[in-house]
């Protein structure tokens, strides 16, 4: 059973290394969600959704970045 449960860790792991940029990114699709129900154009939240996302992934990134300096 414990191998069972580190193979379920280490395949959680692969999606989500670090529980702030997973948590992060759902906010913000669950935002941009809100955004297009509250009748804002699908075509600019579209562009927000992915530059926001960028940013996200770069934020991290560059955090992971200098923990590892």
């Amino acid at each position: 059973m414990g191998a069972l449960r580190t193979l379920a860790r280490e395949l959680v792991a692969l999606f989500v290394d670090d529980g702030s940029l997973a948590l992060s990114a759902l906010l913000w699709v669950a935002a941009c969600a809100l955004a297009v129900r509250l009748g804002l154009p699908a075509g600019w939240v579209g562009a927000a959704l992915a530059v926001g996302l960028a940013a996200i992934l770069a934020e991290n990134a560059l955090r992971a970045a200098s923990r590892k300096s």
